[in-house]
């Protein structure tokens, strides 16, 4: 009788984020890598992010950034990835993540999944929903009793870690995804002013900088939270 060749599993990756570009810019380089190496991406956004846009339908909007988001995952992750949108409002994600019981769908995506890493929002980064969600992330991995290890990414905050500064680091080398990473955020056409212009030029500091720091021409490092 001939042996039947089980399919191995593929090595997971989540990644928790407030709005759709989030990933691109916080890990972008790091996703890609990992998808590039056979692993499975999964990323989990918690706004739609409409708010960008209160001149237009929030239909139309949603649409746009879906369809954006969604272009912008098969470049980081060819065919290693998928995408889910949790749909919560912008500004109301406290509120919100009780009345929608977000806590128990992640928590079965994370059962489903079994990621052996999640990526999400580091505690210094000032903008609100992504403090909601750091302190979500960490609520929940403590009440699911998550074996893996979980990482913070820089949005806003630049370069300065205060609460972060003491933790473990991982060091990802992203020269030869970093073209990738930057490729994928233009895909988020509908955000040109709001993000792009902006934290185009931020990826490219923090990554230079990384670089020089650990001796790599570009580099994401994340903070070891659990």
């Amino acid at each position: 009788m001939k042996e039947q060749k089980q399919e191995s599993v593929k090595e997971t990756i989540m990644v928790l984020c407030a709005h759709n570009d989030d990933q691109i810019i916080g890990v972008g380089g790091t996703i890609a890598k990992y998808a590039k190496h056979g692993k499975r991406i999964v990323t989990v956004i918690f706004s739609y992010g409409e708010g960008s846009h209160p001149h237009l339908k929030k239909e139309v909007i949603i649409k746009t950034r879906v369809k954006e988001s969604r272009s912008a995952d098969k470049i980081l992750c060819g065919d290693n990835g998928s995408t889910y949108y949790l749909g919560l409002t912008e500004g109301k994600f406290r509120q919100q993540i009780d009345d929608k019981d977000i806590g128990t769908k992640i928590a079965k995506l994370i059962e489903e999944h079994n990621p052996s890493k999640i990526f999400t929002h580091s505690i210094d980064d000032p903008h609100r929903d992504h403090k909601v969600v750091y302190r979500f992330v960490m609520d929940l991995i403590k009440k699911i009793k998550y074996k893996g290890d979980v990482y913070a990414f820089n949005v806003w905050n630049l370069f300065i870690n205060i609460r972060m500064r003491n933790k473990p680091r991982l060091v990802v080398d992203i020269t030869e995804t970093f073209r990738i990473k930057i490729d994928a955020l233009e895909r988020h056409k509908s955000q040109f002013i709001q993000a792009k212009l902006p934290l185009t030029w931020s990826m490219y500091a923090r990554a230079i900088l990384q670089g020089l720091i650990y001796k790599k021409k570009y580099a994401e490092v994340f903070f070891k939270i659990r």
